[in-house]
């Protein structure tokens, strides 16, 4: 069937039995926000129309409520709906076909013809650029409305923001959506508008903007609490060097990026101790919300599945791993999404406009931190199903992840400013912003090929929520009763009940504290005398024993020293426990009284 047997218009049926999907006017269930949206559409009547809702808000059901209206008016007769991934071409058709608008996610530019079925088509950026002719003489041939889903992406390359340009120039309608915050660059977004800041710089100009706390407000999304977690680590330079640094401290952007690092590495302590305070704090989210689902948001192919077989380990089940962005990878997430499986451990796919809204808990183990990737990320965890239901997202304690949660509510527009000319690297204005301002690991000291994560330790250090912060002063023990006073949350509670629930908490256990301090001084007064001698004996000992190793098997000091350290556990001697010191001292005098033997 080709393109000339679609010309007849095709009026959609618009039932009331999903109210979303009836004809504007004649349903009352739209959120208010959409019904503001579409009253300002409608009253304008623009060619190009910028809709900014945070994620979670409706922005499908906004836009495909648009669609219906128009086809019913006979403003347009077709709908092109354009989106980043391949998965969400599937998305979008679905719920589209919800509306009562047939769409074709299966569409190539240049294939020419669809079924007469169709009122429409669903393509990617990617799938815009390759052919953006063969898209234009569409859109020049049917009264056609553009959905610009995500519309960042035009701006990722300029190969892209050109194909869109050149392919829905003709376009009656363009209705360009995004939930996450623009990035600053000089590749201007095809059909924004942009007005001079207070700055004098160009910024995007939205015809509707509905945040994050307007959403919050109304209940549309849930509240997030951020739990942040410390720890000390130890990696080894590529001279040879062993650093202790603890996660969140004043650090150069070097020492960030390698402590980052080494909290990721499944091989350490971090990873499998947040991990399974995560899946704590999902058991107690699932006593309210009994298919809750957690989402760890991972760096690449080889962590993701470590970190699935961690989960397997403390929870007994085996989590869903999607590695990449193929027909298979939204098959899993699609049959996770209908399931009431625990956890799925996703390598960036799941990072936007992805629909899982039993997803409640989620794990931060990427390197990648850009307001961008954040926004987008933290999105898939804020869509709420009914009211009272909350979100955690489990963080490492980096300056930079803790100013993004600690800025949820700020609205961002796209700046022009910086060139991106990478069309092969649709993330390039994002790695380049963080290679700037953030951790970057391609920094001076050549991290590639030198960096070993040597160990690392967990502890829970804040929560995070409504732009304050919640904790117990001091270092806090995972699996500690002042952890459970965080990961005890209740899954179903109002915005302002959690906030009530982090003040109580939090002064409860302050007084606590306060009651004990008086006998906790004196008990540390007492230990701090002998301490100091206490450590010094002990490193003479564990010293004088090494050095007895030396003579009698010719093996050197340090290596003694680390072979020690992987079979008992712990620091450097220098700044090891007498716990641990006695327990190497014990170890090396079983080593001696076998080897006699």
């Amino acid at each position: 069937m080709s393109d000339r047997a679609e010309t007849g218009p095709v009026t959609p049926a618009l039932s009331p039995a999903w109210p979303e999907r009836a004809a504007w006017g004649t349903a009352g269930s739209l959120r208010a926000w959409q019904a503001a949206a579409m009253t300002k559409y409608f009253e304008e009547q623009p060619r190009d129309f910028l809709a900014v809702a945070t994620p979670g808000a409706g922005k499908t059901t906004f836009a495909l409520t648009v669609a219906a209206e128009l086809l019913s008016r006979r403003i347009v007769d077709r709908v092109t709906i354009v989106a980043p991934t391949e998965h969400l071409k599937v998305q979008w058709a679905e719920a589209a076909q919800r509306a009562g608008i047939p769409i074709d996610p299966t569409y190539a530019a240049g294939k020419g013809r669809t079924s007469k079925d169709y009122l429409g088509i669903a393509v990617t950026y990617a799938g815009v650029a390759v052919n953006p002719l063969a898209m234009r003489i569409r859109t020049e041939r049917f009264k056609t409305l553009v959905i610009l889903d995500e519309v960042h992406h035009a701006g990722d390359a300029l190969a892209w923001g050109e194909g869109v340009r050149e392919a829905f120039d003709p376009a009656t309608r363009r209705l360009a959506l995004t939930g996450t915050p623009f990035r600053s660059d000089v590749n201007p977004i095809p059909f924004v508008t942009y007005a001079p800041g207070p700055d004098g710089i160009p910024r995007s100009a939205a015809d509707y903007t509905y945040g994050y706390a307007q959403a919050l407000a109304d209940h549309v999304v849930r509240p997030v609490l951020f739990m942040a977690y410390s720890g000390e680590m130890q990696w080894r330079t590529r001279m040879g060097d062993e650093i202790t640094a603890r996660l969140g401290e004043p650090l150069t952007k070097d020492m960030h990026a390698q402590a980052l690092r080494t909290a990721l590495d499944p091989a350490g302590s971090w990873m499998p101790s947040v991990l399974e305070a995560a899946d704590t704090r999902l058991t107690e989210v699932r006593r309210h919300m009994p298919d809750a689902g957690g989402l760890v948001i991972a760096s690449d192919q080889e962590s993701a599945r470590a970190y699935a077989k961690i989960l397997r380990g403390i929870c007994g089940e085996s989590p869903t791993v999607v590695l990449s962005d193929e027909k298979l990878s939204s098959k899993k997430i699609s049959k996770f999404s209908e399931s009431e499986d625990r956890w799925m451990v996703a390598v960036r796919m799941v990072s936007e406009g992805v629909d899982v809204p039993r997803l409640a808990v989620g794990v931060w183990a990427t390197r990648t931190s850009t307001p961008l990737f954040f926004a987008q990320a933290v999105g898939r965890f804020v869509r709420a199903r009914k009211r009272g239901e909350t979100a955690s997202v489990f963080l490492p304690s980096v300056p930079n992840l803790l100013g993004f949660a600690s800025e949820m509510e700020v609205e961002r527009d796209h700046v022009l400013g910086r060139k991106v000319n990478d069309d092969g690297d649709i993330f390039a204005a994002e790695n380049d912003l963080l290679a700037q301002a953030q951790a970057s690991e391609g920094a001076s000291d050549d991290l590639e090929g030198t960096f070993e994560a040597v160990g690392s330790t967990a502890s829970f250090d804040r929560v995070l929520y409504d732009g304050g912060e919640f904790g117990h002063s001091g270092e806090v023990h995972v699996g500690s009763e002042e952890e459970m006073d965080f990961l005890g949350i209740p899954g179903l509670l109002e915005p302002d009940q959690v906030r009530e629930l982090l003040h109580s908490r939090q002064s409860e256990r302050a007084a606590r504290q306060k009651a004990a301090a008086p006998r906790r001084e004196a008990e540390e007064s007492v230990a701090a005398l002998s301490t100091h001698e206490q450590l010094a004996v002990l490193r003479r000992e564990l010293n004088g024993l090494v050095a007895s190793w030396y003579h009698r098997t010719g093996q050197p000091h340090g290596v003694t020293h680390a072979a020690l350290r992987k079979e008992c556990g712990g620091p450097a001697a220098a700044v090891a426990t007498a716990e641990q010191l006695h327990a190497r001292i014990d170890t090396l005098r079983n080593w001696a009284v076998r080897k006699s033997s």
